[in-house]
């Protein structure tokens, strides 16, 4: 449990994954063993190639808050914390750093190894972290991950390997937020302070301090990836020198690829008739891991049917829309029929394998009992005075979340449109548009999916639902940002659980997202292949990975 009479300097928080508690202590210093210090230069010489079908947004940390592009910075950005490979538990441990504490409730203080450097040749120093947590707070780029460090107030370089971190209020979570999407420390001298810098200069730079550099970087179709000599982390060197990723539009084209020994693993996205097919073919591997990936329906407040800003606009009537589309969602139908049962159903804004979990979705919406209830939804719209079928524009993704959406959006579709209340306009557009259309009001209900930053409660919540959230869809209840900072400066876990509850049921009933589905990390590769970890980090990290 918390123990509220540890000193600060100590204090510890009571987490869990996978129903299993575990206990991140804030004050932590490095052990000099975890990672090696690649010495060597990294790799044995040989190269690997990976396919995916995921999109990169941008190499800029500050502009980018999407899977495909954090796979890229968590391999040749550096960060002062980070989750040590096959991490069951998750506690970030120091990277960068040489020590991190709590030094009282509000204040973080960050020591630096000293003599590192980005492949630039360039020193890191103190002024580098300030900076890289700054402009992501003074750029807040819509499809940045700056929302994470809402709880920042300011940061202070008190000497060239000392940082402190100043929070608006005590927060629990924060140490996760440095190992997270907002955390890649980037180098000052490169990176403008109140402006994105474009891929192409980043890449000229070299301002890499992670484990890789680049090589070669063709967007969305071929990175190269070398192994950087003067890397000093948690990871250690990389077992292969060279990695080179090939980005596909069709997972059909990887899955014949990956089966004909073209390329040694394919990871992010296979159908789900694809990974059951390969699991019988004894020239690949199918390795899995633990999870904490959801997937779910977001409405626009402003734009969707009777949005505040439509020319209809009646909140009563948008809520009954949400919660009447809520009640014909059959989850079990879309996990057996489309995906197999490598996703199931998510009954609640929290999955299964993190402490907190909710069935709200479950108990409150259709019969009850997870089945869909066309009488119950037909009443809700009828009671607000809604006139069906309701028209509504659904937007999914065909190439960020596997090719699978198309049949997962379509059977949402007609679930939505099977009794007459519903008349969806069903349209696709390819994520790199997809990612800015999103959060600049055009699509009134639309897809989206979630790869945890770090493995709490807390970060299925606070990103969704505060104040300035992520999801841009002008959800806002001054409720929620309170019951989020009382849950982070809770005591014991059990307070946490029973305060993730209240935040559930309120946004439960007011459906800012629908919940869908739930699944867990998913890589194939060739039989000779080793190496492959999918730990409670969720990512995949390329430098144990070698044939």
């Amino acid at each position: 449990m918390f123990d509220a009479a540890l000193n600060p300097r100590r204090r510890s928080v009571l987490l869990a994954v996978a129903g299993v508690p575990f206990l991140l202590t804030a004050c932590a210093k490095s052990s000099g063993d975890a990672g090696g210090s690649g010495s060597d230069g990294g790799g044995d010489g040989s190269t690997l190639s990976i396919g995916t079908t995921d999109k990169v947004t941008a190499l800029d940390p500050a502009g980018a808050y999407d899977n495909g592009s954090f796979a890229v910075a968590s391999q040749v950005y550096s960060f002062l914390l980070s989750t040590e490979l096959g991490s069951k538990d998750g506690i970030p441990k120091p990277d960068l750093a040489e020590s991190a504490e709590f030094t009282s409730d509000t204040e973080y203080t960050v020591t630096l190894k000293s003599g590192l450097k980005f492949a630039n040749g360039n020193p890191l120093t103190s002024k580098d972290v300030k900076h890289s947590f700054d402009r992501q707070l003074a750029i807040a780029d819509p499809n940045g991950p700056s929302s994470l460090l809402e709880n920042l107030d300011s940061v202070d370089a008190t000497d060239d390997l000392t940082v402190v971190f100043h929070l608006k209020g005590k927060d629990q979570t924060f140490p996760y937020m440095l190992g997270g999407p907002a955390g890649p420390i980037v180098d000052a001298t490169v990176f403008p302070a109140d402006a994105l810098l474009g891929d192409d200069e980043i890449v000229k730079a070299n301002p890499f301090l992670g484990p890789y550099t680049l090589a070669s970087y063709k967007l969305n179709e071929l990175i190269s990836y070398a192994a950087n000599p003067d890397y000093d982390g948690i990871f250690g060197a990389p077992k292969t020198k060279s990695v080179s990723v090939k980005y596909y539009a069709d997972s059909n084209n990887m899955k014949l690829d990956i089966q004909q020994g073209n390329i040694d693993a394919a990871y992010r996205s296979l159908s789900a008739t694809d990974i059951v097919s390969l699991r019988e073919d004894s020239k690949v591997t199918v390795h899995e891991g633990v999870g904490g990936e959801i997937r779910y329906i977001v409405f626009n407040f402003d734009t969707m049917p009777f949005g505040a800003k439509t020319a209809e606009a009646d909140a009563a009537k948008a809520r009954a829309v949400r919660q009447a589309a809520a009640d014909l969602i059959d989850r079990e139908a879309i996990s057996k029929d489309v995906y197999k049962e490598t996703y199931t159903p998510l009954w609640g804004y929290i999955p299964d394998a993190v402490p907190g979990s909710g069935t709200q979705f479950k108990t409150e919406y259709g019969d009850g009992q997870g089945k869909p209830d066309a009488a119950r939804a037909a009443k809700r719209l009828s009671d607000a005075g809604v006139t069906t079928p309701v028209k509504l524009s659904l937007q999914y993704n065909p190439d960020h979340y596997g090719k699978s959406s198309g049949d997962e959006y379509a059977a949402v579709k007609a679930q939505l449109e099977k009794d007459g209340l519903f008349a969806v306009d069903l349209q696709s557009t390819e994520w790199v548009q997809y990612s800015k259309d999103r959060t600049s009001d055009v699509y009134p209900a639309y897809q989206l999916g979630w790869f945890p930053d770090f493995p709490d409660a807390d970060n299925y919540l606070a990103p969704f639902f505060t104040t300035g959230n992520f999801l841009k869809n002008h959800y806002d209840n001054p409720e929620i940002d309170t019951l989020i900072g009382q849950e982070r400066a809770a005591d014991t876990q059990e307070q946490r659980e029973a305060i993730f509850g209240q935040i559930q049921d309120i946004v439960s009933a007011e459906v800012s997202t629908i919940p869908l589905l739930q699944g867990t990390q998913t890589l194939v590769g060739v039989a000779d292949l080793e190496g492959v970890t999918l730990d409670s980090s969720f990512k995949l990290r390329l430098t144990p990975l070698h044939k």
